[in-house]
Order: C-alpha cells, then sequence, then structure tokens
C-alpha cells in the first residue's frame, strides 16, 4: 500500500464534519430555497435565521420538525472545520468583509475537492491488492495539494476539471472491486459468481442490466422504482436518480453508487455494507431502519425509523 498524507481536521482524521471548529458555514455561505426541504429561502452569503452568535443552530436537534430537513442531509466533508481553522487561520467570516466575500467562495471549493478525496481515498483502498496503487495516490495527493491552496488560488480553481482528470481513475478502480467475488475474479463488470434467479434479466438498452423487471445502469432513472430485495451486487448505479425507488431488503454489496441521487429511497434491511463510493450525505437523504447495513463509520441517521420488534423481558 502506498502511504499517503490523511488530511488533519482537528478530532478526526476523515473526511467528516466538525461543526464545533467551524464558523457555521454551511448556514451561511450557501443558498437555499423555500422547497420539502427549507421553509424559506435563503441567499448565498446571508445568514440562516437560525444561527446565533456563536454560529451554532438554535434548532439543531428539531430540524425536520420545523422544516429544515436539507439541513439534516448536508454533509460538508469536512471543508467547513478545513477553510474556517486551516486556510483562513481561525478568521471568522464576522470579522471583516473582505474575510466574509472571500471565505464563502473557498467554501463550496473545498467542500467539492473533500468530496473527490474521499473517492480517491476509497479507490486507492479498493485497488490496492489487485493494481500498484501509484496513479490513485498521485491523484489524491495533488487533490490534497489544491485543498490546502490559498484563497485566491481556491477560489479561481477549475473543480470541474479535477473530477475529469480523476473520473478514469475512479471508474477503473470500480471496475476492479466489482469485478472480485470472495477474493476471486469474477466476469468483467464484477457480475461473476451467483446471481439470484428471477431476478436478473438479459441485458436492456444502452447497456443496462435488466433487474426485477427494471433495467438498470450507469444513468439510469430508477424514480420510483420497485427494486425490493433485488440482487444489484457488482453492478454500477453511477449517475443515477433513484428518488424515493423502493430498495428495501436490496443488496448492493460492491453496487457503484457514485453520484446516485438516494433522496426518499427506501433503504429498509438493505445492505450497503460494501457499496462503492456512498457517502455519508446519499445514507441521509434515504429512508433506511435498523436493519440497514452500512458500511463502517458510517453514522445511521436519526430519522431513520427502528424496525426491529423490541425485546422484552419474562
Amino acid at each position: 500500500m502506498v502511504a499517503r498524507t490523511r488530511i488533519e481536521l482537528g478530532r478526526r482524521e476523515d473526511l467528516g464534519a466538525d461543526c464545533a471548529r467551524c464558523f457555521g458555514l454551511c448556514c451561511v455561505a450557501l443558498a437555499f430555497a423555500r422547497t420539502a426541504d427549507f421553509p424559506a429561502d435563503k441567499p448565498a452569503g446571508e445568514p440562516c435565521v437560525n444561527l446565533d452568535a456563536h454560529d451554532g443552530c438554535v434548532v439543531h436537534g428539531r430540524l425536520r420538525e420545523v422544516g429544515y430537513k436539507g439541513c439534516t442531509v448536508f454533509d460538508c466533508f469536512g471543508a467547513g472545520q478545513k477553510v474556517s481553522q486551516r486556510t483562513f487561520g481561525g478568521r471568522s467570516w464576522r470579522d471583516d468583509p473582505a474575510t466574509r466575500e472571500a471565505m464563502f467562495a473557498v467554501f463550496p471549493v473545498v467542500r467539492r475537492l473533500h468530496e473527490l478525496l474521499w473517492y480517491l481515498d476509497e479507490a486507492i483502498t479498493m485497488v490496492a491488492a489487485a493494481r500498484d496503487p501509484a496513479p490513485w495516490a498521485a491523484s489524491f495527493e495533488r487533490v490534497r495539494r489544491l485543498s490546502d491552496g490559498e484563497p485566491a488560488a481556491l477560489a479561481a480553481l477549475d473543480v470541474d476539471a479535477e473530477y475529469d482528470a480523476a473520473r478514469d481513475l475512479l471508474v477503473e478502480a470500480s471496475e476492479v472491486a466489482r469485478s472480485v467475488r470472495g477474493g476471486r475474479p469474477g466476469r468483467r463488470g464484477g457480475r461473476g459468481g451467483r446471481e439470484s434467479p428471477g431476478l436478473r434479466g438479459p441485458r436492456g438498452p444502452r447497456g443496462g442490466v435488466r433487474v426485477s423487471g427494471v433495467v438498470v445502469g450507469p444513468g439510469s432513472d430508477l424514480s420510483g422504482a420497485r427494486l425490493a430485495g433485488a440482487d444489484l451486487d457488482g453492478l454500477t448505479l453511477r449517475g443515477s436518480l433513484a428518488l424515493a425507488a423502493d430498495l428495501r431488503g436490496a443488496t448492493l454489496r460492491r453496487c457503484d453508487v457514485l453520484g446516485v441521487d438516494l433522496r426518499d429511497a427506501d433503504l429498509g434491511a438493505a445492505d450497503l455494507a460494501t457499496a462503492i463510493y456512498l457517502t455519508q450525505m446519499q445514507v441521509n437523504s434515504a429512508r433506511g431502519d435498523d436493519r440497514t447495513r452500512l458500511p463502517d463509520g458510517f453514522e445511521r441517521p436519526r430519522h431513520w425509523v427502528a424496525r426491529t420488534a423490541p425485546t422484552t423481558r419474562s
């Protein structure tokens, strides 16, 4: 395994938010519109009405109850504390107008870079046993260095170009991971080994695979799709829409979910323990329960329900 520098983010060494070390940037820098996710409009650069003078949220414990569902979904990938404590050296957006403008321009850029680091970090782990991970490690280090840049350089950065440069590496790492079942290579595309009878059919249009009567593949529209109990092991849903999809009890082990929109998808009892490129934000946006299997290190959202019957004492 090629050694690589991890991003030091205060109390954590991963790419997760540490709100205690952030100046409430997501509550100020970003805009939101009145929708099912927010009860009112807020332009970028204007503090949310719930942000207090100490950069805390006065309704944090009941965000969903008061209409701020979107806040419970959002994840900054650690960009908030990075921008607050490192990029701007502990200076707050409250200190002066110049800092305010620069910080609000930089925060979304660093957030996207950190998200890319999340994917690259996972890619390095996935290819380590089968490929020389040096290209992936080099890409990780490049993006990490960019995320450490000065405010002016970050504000001028073309983040889309960085994603474009890393795309082939991410896809290749996914193919490597999906080609292996139980430590043994399968057929190209990761579909080696057992397939659930009656669930998978022949290939559908545009190279998709028919699963439970639904054609799935990269860029599929699976909004509202009925995929309860489906075997999606080793497939790729990369870039698909799965809004309110029924994925109860589905198997998504080694399933590439990069960029999949899982808002309001039902993941009750689904197995995502080894889903590829899954993010906490995707999990937060979906519905699930205490039977849903998540990768190590993921948090089970508070809005998920308990389905397992409580144990009674005799």
